[in-house]
């Protein structure tokens, strides 16, 4: 069995649009929050935070609301369809709003803005689990997390192209509907090639071909344990890699907030820190399939724990940096290999431990977990840097990503299994 990689780059057009309206929104918003409006830092940072204290309770809700969903066009086609419209047509009307005197009305569109993102959010990630067999969802997250850095990368052309400088207070409408247009445009493609129900249908009919179930975890132990609940072994295991997926979220998260303020008062460097971080994000990126392909044959855990060990060693490395060298960019470049071991690999685990009729849910959990983790962090981490000293940055990471290897240590499902072959030609087959 091999990952449909057509099928799957379509399904990712729905992370792709959402990569890209998230790297607008926290580039440009606090920028009019500053110089439309005339807020202060304290402020701006309280307000941006929305979203992220949204997420810990709208995501699973909507994602089991998305479980319960049986319409025509599927389970999680009509949040997708129902919010990509809407938040479409919210940021358009956000432009309307953005004029001195505005705020009040402002902020309201900003946060239905914010509650149409959310509703189709963990519908949109877990369309790829559902329409994939186990074994290939790390492979096919690869694919997925491929697709969120093409959005990605279109949002920082547009801005860079569109967004004029900030203190001149330009139009933003240009940016906003570039943003807007590529989100119907992905909506129009996932609706043309991506017909939920149909495919849900020829999906279980290659895992019956191949002997494989869509609920590994729960059928293999389900014994006396009542429908919608996960058997106790399982449920472990979940609890320890959900307190994973926050460990290594606080860790990395530190990193990338407080980097730039960093570099200014520990290595005395301008604008170059960027380049650190972008060594990171393009070796993340290259990484991402071979760690599909290597996850599918060695296992998932093994891989997330190497890509663990791989951040850990680099923030104790980087720690007795007392000064800029070109050096630390090597390091970087193994935090981007670490972090795409991990992301590649954890939600898959976390959905392979649910039934099908549960994958919403659980990509709720994760979601839960990484934003509880994002709104923690920047808190925790700053306090230390600005009441002890700035030298705490990485062994505040390092801690955290040792205590992700011990949590992750524990877990004893999810995992990849072997597919079985069909026939002993198989054996050779050793492409995808």
């Amino acid at each position: 069995m091999k990952l449909r990689t057509k099928r799957t780059i379509l399904i990712g057009f729905a992370f792709l649009s959402i990569s890209a309206f998230w790297q607008m929104y926290d580039s440009i918003i606090p920028l009019i929050l500053k110089y439309t409006f005339g807020l202060k830092e304290t402020m701006t940072g309280a307000i941006m935070a929305i979203d992220n204290v949204l997420a810990l309770f709208l995501l699973p809700l909507f994602g089991v609301w998305s479980d319960r969903c049986n319409s025509r066009f599927g389970k999680r086609s009509p949040f997708i369809y129902i919010g990509t419209v809407l938040s479409a047509a919210l940021l358009l009307i956000l432009h309307t709003q953005d004029r001195p005197g505005n705020l009040p009305v402002f902020m309201i569109v900003l946060f239905l803005l914010l509650l149409s993102m959310s509703f189709y959010r963990s519908p949109a990630v877990a369309l790829m689990p559902d329409l994939t067999p186990p074994p290939l969802r790390s492979k096919g997250n690869a694919v997925i997390n491929l697709m969120g850095a093409v959005g990605f990368i279109y949002a920082l052309v547009m801005i860079k192209i569109l967004g004029g400088e900030a203190q001149d207070k330009p139009s933003y409408l240009p940016l906003f509907l570039s943003i807007a247009g590529l989100m119907i445009v992905s909506l129009i493609i996932l609706a043309l090639f991506i017909h939920e129900k149909k495919l849900l249908v020829k999906v279980n009919e290659e895992c019956k071909e191949a002997g494989i179930s869509m609920d590994p975890e729960v059928t293999e132990s389900a014994e006396n344990v009542k429908p919608g609940k996960l058997p106790r072994p399982v449920f472990k295991s979940l609890i320890f890699l959900l307190l994973s997926v926050a460990f290594w979220y606080i860790a990395y998260n530190a990193v990338t907030t407080a980097f730039s303020r960093y570099t200014t008062e520990m290595w005395s460097i301008g604008s170059d820190y960027a380049d650190c971080l972008l060594i990171a994000s393009v070796a993340a990126v290259i990484s991402y399939l071979p760690i599909g392909i290597i996850s599918g044959k060695i296992g998932r855990k093994k891989v997330i724990l190497a890509g663990v060990v791989l951040m850990a060693a680099s923030y104790a490395s980087l720690f007795f940096y007392t000064s800029y060298h070109i050096t630390a960019v090597l390091f970087f470049m193994l935090i981007g290999i670490g972090w795409a071991a991990i992301n590649v690999n954890s939600l898959p685990m976390v959905v392979d431990m649910c039934s099908s009729g549960d994958i919403g849910r659980f990509t709720g959990y994760y979601y839960t977990f990484s934003m509880a983790a994002q709104v923690i962090t920047p808190i925790a981490s700053g306090a230390l840097l600005e009441h002890v000293s700035y030298r705490t940055l990485f062994p505040y990471s390092f801690g955290f990503m040792v205590l992700a290897f011990i949590t992750m240590s524990f877990v004893r499902h999810g995992d990849t299994k072997p597919i079985a072959k069909g026939s002993l030609l198989e054996h050779f087959d050793a492409g995808d």
